[in-house]
């Protein structure tokens, strides 16, 4: 995956864990909504995003919020607004 989302340059996946990558993948791309960790750590919501974070997932918080800061469209994360807002337009791929 070589994607460019963002002026952050080409994507860097290694920053999250590989069972996750897809996900984010399908959200930034086409505005899927994700369930549990993925959405509180997109909306910004730190306690539900540890709360909901399997053990790879919580050693690798660091890395999500590298990750969106660098790469990811700013307004597709940071917020519960932004979440849904993205996730009505569908994305990149969507309506604009």
């Amino acid at each position: 995956m070589t994607e460019i989302y963002s002026t952050g340059g080409p994507v860097d996946w290694n920053l999250i864990p590989e069972h996750m990558r897809y996900g984010v993948k399908e959200y930034i791309e086409d505005g899927v909504p994700q369930g549990g960790f993925l959405a509180a750590m997109i909306q910004n919501n730190l306690k539900e995003t540890f709360i909901r974070a399997d053990d790879i997932n919580r050693m690798s918080i660091g890395g999500f919020v590298e990750f969106f800061y660098r790469f990811a469209p700013i307004s597709c994360w940071g917020s519960q607004a932004n979440y849904d807002t993205w996730i009505e337009r569908s994305g990149l791929n969507g309506k604009s």
